[in-house]
């Protein structure tokens, strides 16, 4: 089971949303992650871990082609309730493929892994979400993850050999999605590029 799925003192669906809607009325950017992932141009984004769709709404509102997975059922239900235009799938980050009109898998230019969805995802299986995903990438694609960093947690050392295992290679690392230098703090945005072969 999944470090998410476990946790039952989690706020879930509305409930979830009720934070961000709080920030956003404070005045405060609730969109840093579609800020950055929009600086690369993207024409089609799949937001993995996609929660109650806030990412995905908000890169579809920027004219990105976007898909939303999770496994949390009540999650997407609030998507669906937002954004029932948007495609929302129901799976598990390890094994879902997102299929293209032909049968086949599709291919984005980037996939996205925002709120912490790498330590949430159920022990041991890191490499096998981040293999599966990376294998939805077109060429040079880019795979952005941001999570806290802590002590029982998997750490930076550790996914970047998940990564590169998955023929990923480090482009850039921050502290937080608006950009600020890295250097050794609790949060850490990671951008790999797929490596051409």
């Amino acid at each position: 089971m999944s470090r998410w799925n476990s946790s039952s003192d989690v706020p879930r669906g509305a409930d979830y949303d009720d934070r961000w809607r709080g920030l956003a009325a404070s005045g405060q950017s609730v969109h840093g992650e579609a800020d950055l992932v929009s600086s690369y141009a993207p024409v089609a984004v799949l937001d993995a871990g996609c929660g109650t769709g806030r990412l995905a709404i908000e890169l579809a509102v920027r004219g990105i082609d976007v898909v939303g997975v999770d496994l949390d059922e009540r999650m997407l239900s609030t998507a669906r309730e937002k954004a029932p235009y948007l495609e929302w799938i129901a799976a598990d980050l390890t094994s879902v493929v997102v299929g293209d009109d032909g049968g086949g898998r599709r291919v984005f230019d980037t996939v996205v892994l925002a709120g912490n969805v790498m330590i949430f995802v159920e022990p041991g299986t890191e490499g096998a979400v981040v293999a599966n995903l990376a294998r939805h990438l077109g060429p040079s694609g880019l795979f952005i993850a941001g999570f806290q960093l802590g002590p029982g947690r998997l750490d930076l050392e550790a996914y970047d050999r998940l990564a590169q295992s998955a023929n990923l290679e480090l482009e850039s690392r921050w502290a937080t999605w608006d950009k600020q230098p890295f250097v050794d703090g609790d949060y850490a945005v990671s951008v790999h590029r797929l490596r051409t072969r």
